[in-house]
C-alpha cells in the first residue's frame, strides 16, 4: 500500500511563509496526480493545489500567486510553498495522492494524516 507523512506545518503570522512535504512509500504503486486540500473548522475539505507527474500544476483561485505546488519524483515527494499567508489560509492542510499498482492492478487515493496551518497575529 501507499502511506502518506506529511510535515512543515505550525503558527505563522500574516504574510509569512510556510512550506509543507508530503513524502510517499509504499512499493508496487505508480503515484499519479498528487496535492494538497485544506479544512477549515465547519468547512468542507477544498482543492489547494494539485500537480501531475508531467508537473503540471493546478491551482485554487483563492491561492494563486502565493502558493507554489511542487514535486520530485525521485523522492516520492511533493511540496506546497505557501507565501504571504493570510487569516483565511487558516486550516488543517491534506496531501492527496492517487496511485496505481498492486496485484490485482488497481488505482487508489491516498489521504495524509492532516498538518494544520494557523495563521495569526
Amino acid at each position: 500500500q501507499v502511506q502518506l507523512v506529511e510535515s512543515g506545518g505550525g503558527l505563522v503570522q500574516p504574510g509569512g511563509s510556510l512550506t509543507l512535504s508530503c513524502e510517499a512509500s509504499g512499493s508496487d504503486f505508480v503515484l499519479n496526480t498528487m496535492g494538497w486540500y485544506r479544512q477549515a473548522p465547519g468547512e468542507p475539505r477544498d482543492l489547494v493545489a494539485t500537480i501531475t507527474r508531467g508537473a503540471v500544476e493546478n491551482y485554487a483561485d483563492s491561492v494563486k500567486g502565493r502558493f507554489t505546488i511542487s514535486r520530485d519524483n525521485a523522492r516520492n515527494t511533493i511540496y506546497l510553498q505557501m507565501k504571504n499567508l493570510r487569516l483565511e489560509d487558516t486550516a488543517v492542510y491534506y496531501c492527496n495522492a492517487r496511485a496505481v499498482g498492486g496485484s490485482p492492478l488497481r488505482f487508489v487515493e491516498i489521504w495524509g494524516q492532516g498538518s494544520p496551518v494557523t495563521v495569526s497575529s
